[in-house]
């Protein structure tokens, strides 16, 4: 993963909403999970292995996601995270309160004539 500065701040949570997000399209290692956010963020957030790492062993142990180790595309071992049951009802909860706080900022913004 290549250290970088985010152009955006980060919510507290955002970083298992979007592990979570990203995990819902099918299991993958860390490197590979960091590199998906960034890409699909068009590269405006970077994910740092201690901020990942972490984050992955949190989910983990309240049983979101799953890993087993197996062998990446590079050909090295690597541990890959699955998502849950648990995990997908986590993301929907979380995913309808990211969308319910935005839509709130939006409004506010909107009400100040700042949009």
């Amino acid at each position: 993963m290549t250290p970088k500065e985010p152009d955006v701040d980060l919510m507290p949570g955002t970083l298992d909403l979007m592990v979570l997000g990203v995990l819902r399209a099918g299991a993958d290692h860390g490197y590979a999970i960091a590199r998906r956010i960034e890409r699909a963020s068009k590269d405006a957030i970077g994910i740092e292995e201690g901020s990942l790492y972490p984050a992955l062993h949190r989910m983990q142990r309240k049983k979101w996601i799953t890993s087993e180790w197996g062998i990446s595309d590079s050909g090295r071992r690597a541990k890959f995270y699955t998502l849950s049951d648990a995990g997908r009802k986590e993301l929907d909860r979380r995913k309808s309160r990211w969308e319910a706080t935005t839509r709130a900022v939006r409004r506010v913004l909107n009400v100040g004539g700042v949009a």
